[in-house]
């Protein structure tokens, strides 16, 4: 769950990263306030929820899992750690 947090975030704060850096490149300086407007961080902030919502839309529909499958957790046969997995059910044969 914190990976998913950690992910989210990061993708939130890569605008105010870009910003930061493109200050840097052209003024040399982060510490003027007239570059940190209210409206800028606002645009920022608009700009980093969409990116994570894009992300998260992108993320679901490039889900592999296959429609009516069951979800068998992770366990041990024969001493092997056999990963999680989703099941597929055979289709029963036309008669």
């Amino acid at each position: 769950m914190v990976r998913f947090v950690a992910f989210d975030a990061l993708l939130f704060l890569l605008p105010f990263g870009a910003y930061a850096l493109w200050l840097i490149v052209t003024r040399r300086t982060l510490r003027q306030a007239d570059d940190w407007t209210v409206k800028i961080i606002a645009y920022l902030a608009l700009a980093g929820a969409v990116l994570t919502i894009a992300a998260l839309v992108i993320f679901i529909h490039l889900d592999t899992a296959p429609p009516g499958g069951t979800y068998v957790p992770a366990h041990i046969e024969n001493g092997v750690i056999v990963p999680g997995q989703i099941v597929v059910p055979e289709a029963a044969p036309a008669p």
